[in-house]
């Protein structure tokens, strides 16, 4: 288990860290508990507040990154346009800010 006090989990997909926990077994309340970002003091999850499931974000993640062209139902459709107008709205937050390196004297 050394392995995993180094794992990095942050290019895992939602989907493989529930695979990973259920592996590992992860006490089951924990993973089966909700998705939030705990900023409302209601039941609202992350899938509420996206209008979208991770499964939903994971294909369409996958239909762009594949260049998948299978025709798309009305919810798929509905879900390509949530995750395409959050993957716009968040880009700024992947790609690294610009950086003048200085040099030494």
């Amino acid at each position: 288990m050394d392995f995993l006090q180094n794992m990095a989990i942050a290019d895992l997909t939602k989907t493989e860290v529930f695979e990973l926990a259920k592996e590992l077994n992860i006490v089951e309340s924990i993973r089966k508990a909700k998705p939030t970002d705990g900023l409302w003091d209601d039941d609202r999850s992350d899938e509420d507040q996206i209008g979208a499931t991770y499964p939903e974000l994971e294909w369409a993640m996958d239909y762009i990154e594949n260049n998948r062209t299978t025709p798309m139902d009305d919810r798929q459709k509905e879900v390509m346009d949530i995750y395409t107008k959050l993957h716009r709205a968040n880009r700024h937050k992947m790609v690294p800010i610009p950086v003048c390196i200085l040099p030494r004297t």
